[in-house]
């Protein structure tokens, strides 16, 4: 694979409020999702895959399980002597703090920024899993001579993103003419990805400016006040993508990959997406278990009846138990004769015996992480 004259730039945190549930202990880019994966899994591996040598994480808080699912960034093959894996957290030196907007979590890394090579860089959110093709978009950036190149989808805004959107408006080279924010509209619009390319010393200079305004948003704030002097082009991403934004849409996005189809487009053959490696061993089913339509990950026993599930590594479901239409997380334990359905549990959940628990496919239950019901 050939290295691209890019660098990769990760906001772990951005939309950790959207789902409080879920980011209580954990950040947005390491909400487990899929049956064995993280969703800066699918950022990381789609950097990676195009030949992006060099990424920066700018951690915010809860980034205690992000650091343990990155490591060193082996399975990514980012264990290098110059760029690989970069963790940065809040207070690592004098002048880090909390970031609030895109504009304080850059200005945290500037100094590093300069010292880098590359002309690119690549900023990103992890609330969306999506087979990003990173080289497309960047070849289309350079070629395209712009300044900017924002992602975007054409999709209508979910009630719990109109505070917490931003899209576009753009002629008919598809140069954006208006950045709009928190955009209350009905109906499909071009809603961004949270996914930008940009000249590397274009956006140090940027950065330096924002912060003697004291500026905090990079879109908002910046982009969306230069697009007369700025070439602020549109890419228009059309494959699959599963974006999470509240307990509902993290389980209607997992539900969604039981569908074969689905899994394909988002784990495309010829860009694999990587994770942290367990080395555990087979799912091991019992003689008497009946399982249909489910997607289960190494590590778990299955001994009872499973029907339209996503179950995570290590998760044991007893003899007798009935669970139907759940996403349980890793660690998860279902003992004997326990009924489920429309359930979402966090890591190491016990349900223990002869409990009922339901919620229904517009109301999904949430059972908070390490609990015991």
């Amino acid at each position: 694979m050939v290295n691209i004259n890019a660098l990769g730039v990760i906001f772990p945190n951005t939309y950790d409020d959207l789902i409080p549930q879920l980011t209580q202990h954990r950040t947005m880019a390491s909400v487990p999702f899929g049956g064995r994966y993280r969703m800066i899994d699918f950022t990381l591996s789609g950097m990676v895959n195009a030949g992006i040598e060099n990424v920066t994480v700018i951690a915010k808080k809860n980034y205690h399980s992000l650091m343990d699912h990155l490591g060193s960034g082996r399975e990514w093959d980012l264990v290098r002597k110059r760029g690989g894996l970069n963790i940065v957290p809040p207070y690592a030196q004098s002048h880090n703090k909390q970031y609030h907007g895109r504009v304080e979590a850059l200005n945290s890394i500037i100094g590093y920024l300069s010292q880098q090579r590359e002309k690119y860089v690549v900023l990103s959110d992890c609330n969306v899993a999506a087979a990003v093709n990173y080289a497309k978009l960047i070849d289309a950036h350079i070629q395209s001579g712009a300044n900017v190149t924002m992602v975007y989808e054409r999709s209508e805004i979910a009630p719990a993103l109109m505070t917490a959107n931003y899209t576009f408006t753009m002629d008919d080279t598809n140069r954006i003419t208006e950045i709009r924010w928190n955009d209350y509209r009905t109906g499909v619009q071009n809603l961004s990805m949270g996914l930008i390319v940009m000249d590397r010393e274009e956006l140090i200079a940027m950065v330096k400016d924002a912060v003697v305004r004291n500026l905090l948003y990079l879109e908002r704030d910046i982009l969306g006040q230069s697009l007369a002097k700025l070439k602020v082009q549109g890419y228009c991403y059309e494959g699959y993508r599963g974006r999470i934004y509240d307990v509902q849409s993290y389980f209607d996005e997992n539900m969604r990959l039981l569908n074969p189809e689905n899994v394909t487009a988002l784990f495309p053959a010829d860009r694999p997406v990587y994770t942290k490696v367990r080395d555990e061993a087979p799912v091991r089913y019992a003689m008497d278990c009946r399982v249909h339509r489910c997607l289960v990950a190494d590590g778990c026993i299955i001994e009872g009846e499973v029907e339209n599930c996503i179950v995570f590594r290590g998760v044991k479901i007893s003899r007798g138990a009935v669970v139907k239409n759940c996403v349980l997380m890793q660690g998860t334990v279902v003992e004997a004769n326990v009924k489920m359905d429309h359930i979402v549990t966090d890591k190491n959940v016990t349900i223990t015996t002869n409990r009922i628990l339901r919620g229904n496919e517009a109301f999904p239950v949430y059972v908070e992480k390490s609990t015991i019901v």
